[in-house]
């Protein structure tokens, strides 16, 4: 993808000069945001996007706000990161995974700059991470999943075989074992967050396998414009993606930053801003679950209902025992639920999933 360039609201402000509270002499903060795909993907950048849109009109005036979309991950978003802290940003959010160490890396160099990197691991003084639990919807899509297949065979668009993934993929495949025993999962490895040419192809190869119910951990809408030529089922990812409802939509995974961006920019207009590890799901709002399609039988709907109400209440873990490993080895014991140090570094299959994940 091109790198697009740095667009601006404003004439660059003053850096802070203590962390973390904004210098007297301040006249407004200034938040930045680094996306690594475009702003009108459909998905995961676009409501990245919207949610700092909202952020901005919650603050109106008092504050600027800089973007730049369609960065690479790797050496350029470290260059993109480090040319945005020269502008005199006070708090910059970095919105990928890849992020994760060019975030670190910048963030050693600008020590009055603060930082929230997405859905990675790595803090520092001046580095805040924060991430949704994306497992909890991927539980109740992989439950309609299974229920909804007709051949037995359901799929995962996968982008990079990190954590985040990894465990969407165990989720979707446990929560249509539970709807459909018969139910077997194929993964597509596409090495990439946002390529529409490759999510269709992608896409079009589960199908070519047999497969009719595809969940896409990828950026784009290319997945549900191929099952709607094909006449299969798909999930919008990130957004609600309700163009393609009532099918091949059965529902969707979505993605809510604007509340925890208003937060983060009210800390640190206040001096309160503090470096954290926050993970946050459907109790907290971060995750939502779009309408369900009508096409969806009257008691699925009614038990992904429940089992969402339970997920929020803390009544249901998607990760409860037994659960065992791809190789057969436990994982959790009966009734154990897992922690989320496990979760953070999740990098096997469960039983059952006869995939490899890529080295």
């Amino acid at each position: 993808m091109n790198r697009r360039q740095l667009l601006t609201t404003a004439a660059a402000a003053t850096a802070i000069t203590a962390l973390p509270r904004l210098a007297v002499a301040q006249a407004k903060p200034k938040i930045g945001f680094i996306y690594v795909g475009p702003v009108n993907d459909g998905g995961w950048t676009q409501h990245h996007h919207e949610a700092a849109l909202k952020m901005k009109e919650h603050y109106g005036d008092a504050i600027e706000m800089v973007f730049q979309e369609s960065v690479p991950e790797g050496a350029d978003a470290e260059r993109a990161i480090t040319q945005m802290a020269l502008t005199g940003c006070n708090l910059i959010f970095t919105t990928s995974f890849g992020f994760m160490d060019p975030t670190v890396n910048v963030a050693k160099k600008f020590p009055k700059v603060m930082f929230e990197h997405a859905t990675g691991y790595k803090t520092a003084p001046n580095v805040a991470v924060y991430n949704a639990r994306f497992y909890e919807g991927r539980a109740i899509c992989g439950y309609i999943a299974g229920k909804m297949t007709k051949t037995n065979k359901i799929g995962y668009l996968a982008s990079f075989p990190i954590p985040e993934v990894i465990m969407g993929i165990n989720s979707t495949y446990l929560h249509a074992k539970q709807a459909n025993p018969d139910v077997t999962i194929s993964v597509v490895w596409l090495s990439t967050w946002f390529d529409p040419a490759k999510e269709a192809d992608g896409t079009q190869a589960l199908l070519d396998q047999g497969v009719d119910v595809v969940l896409a951990h990828t950026d784009s809408t290319a997945p549900l414009a191929t099952l709607q030529k094909a006449g299969a089922y798909g999930f919008g990812q990130a957004a609600d993606m309700i163009d393609y409802a009532p099918k091949p939509r059965l529902s969707s995974i979505i993605d809510n930053w604007a509340p925890y961006y208003i937060e983060r920019v009210q800390a640190v207009i206040d001096g309160k801003w503090a470096s954290a590890n926050n993970w946050y799901g459907i109790k907290e709002g971060m995750v939502g679950i779009g309408e369900f399609s009508t096409e969806i039988p009257e008691d699925v709907r009614a038990h992904v209902t429940k089992m969402k109400e339970d997920i929020a209440s803390g009544a249901y873990h998607p990760f409860t025992g037994p659960l065992k490993k791809q190789d057969g080895s436990e994982f959790l014991a009966a009734g154990a639920v897992v922690d989320d140090g496990t979760l953070a570094g999740m990098n096997f299959y469960l039983e059952g999933i006869t995939d490899k994940i890529p080295s």
